[in-house]
């Protein structure tokens, strides 16, 4: 049952955070909502950094802090929900004939379960004190790691994803915007000290610094919001990612301490999505990339950028048994699917 504050007190941040563990977020913590990260972003935008994510620009003003966004509000709730996989999440590097999904997006999408539980937060909220607020999970123009790292949550590592003292790297975040004045927590400290190991991990060097990552060359963004051909500097350091890249995330030391108990049931790996062979993901028209997709952030790219995607892990696979399906890709409806086609029989060949 929700927890209920006695009717003659205020909501408590306290409150809040009891009744946020009771739908299922493992991380609770409040700060306030005058917070301005315009500066930062506006430099890693100057500098091209965001590739083809057009988003991020066209709302830059707003999205440099919660007010800027909504100017009423005055706490901002962040929120985590645990991930953290039951494998060894780089399992099937080597495993030539499989694609490689990143943990996020093996189970359901994210975005429908962590907003499920937002708004039912939101609406005890309402119940026990009158105030007008809302609820984001990445669909907004909302910086939730900053946030999340001032409201004690956890820091940017070096790699800039959240990183959790309890849950490593494995939090989906969500925030709520409300107008009430809610007692905040300490911003978390930058415990990475001298550590280097998700800078090292990165197969393309995203990096440029620590805390600084350059997407164009990210193996996530270029799977998954990079339109058209990849660019071929970085087809072989793919390897059989097909969707996402854990490799920075998977090299933290802190994921020691993430419990793959705590992790939201309905984020476990679908059988289909855990280990998919590339031969089946290079026979899907749009139909079957819709049915093996539903549900999972996946379907977003479509099908065609997934089957560029899986060509290349092709390419990479040294699987002559690919051979054949890539051959029918060159006679795709889509171009960019043709053009990795073809890139994938010339490596195949080559490996020959």
């Amino acid at each position: 049952m929700p927890s209920k504050p006695s009717p003659t007190k205020a909501l408590t941040s306290a409150d809040v955070k009891a009744e946020a563990a009771r739908l299922g977020f493992v991380a609770c913590g409040i700060t306030h909502a005058a917070h301005d990260f315009g500066p930062r972003l506006r430099d890693w935008l100057a500098a091209g950094s965001h590739g083809q994510m057009g988003w991020m620009e066209d709302r830059a003003d707003q999205r440099a802090g919660p007010q800027a966004l909504w100017p009423e509000a005055r706490s901002v709730i962040m929120l985590g929900m645990s991930y953290a996989p039951t494998v060894d999440p780089l399992a099937l590097a080597d495993v030539r004939d499989r694609g490689r999904i990143s943990v996020y997006a093996q189970g359901q999408d994210y975005h429908d379960v962590v907003k499920k539980a937002l708004k039912a937060l939101a609406r005890w909220m309402v119940e026990q004190a009158p105030n007008d607020l809302k609820v984001f999970v990445d669909t907004a123009p909302v910086m939730e790691k900053p946030l999340a790292g001032q409201a004690g949550l956890g820091w940017q590592g070096k790699h800039t994803n959240l990183v959790s003292r309890d849950h490593g790297s494995w939090l989906f975040l969500g925030s709520i915007y409300t107008t009430l004045d809610l007692e905040v927590d300490a911003a978390s400290a930058d415990t990475c000290g001298s550590c280097t190991a998700c800078q090292t991990a990165c197969p393309t060097d995203a990096f440029p610094a620590p805390y600084q990552l350059d997407a164009r060359r990210c193996i996530s963004y270029l799977t998954i919001e990079h339109k058209g051909p990849i660019p071929h500097a970085f087809r072989r350091a793919m390897g059989n990612r097909i969707y996402g890249c854990d490799d920075c995330l998977a090299a933290c030391p802190w994921n020691k301490f993430a419990e793959a108990a705590s992790a939201n049931k309905a984020f476990a790996a679908r059988a289909e999505l855990a280990m998919p062979r590339l031969a089946d993901l290079l026979a899907l028209d749009d139909a079957s990339f819709r049915r093996v997709f539903s549900g999972s952030p996946i379907k977003r790219i479509g099908r065609d950028r997934m089957v560029r995607n899986a060509a290349i892990a092709a390419g990479n696979s040294r699987d002559q048994a690919l051979a054949p399906p890539l051959g029918k890709l060159l006679h795709d409806a889509d171009e960019t699917v043709r053009e990795a086609a073809s890139w994938a029989l010339a490596e195949l060949s080559a490996s020959a």
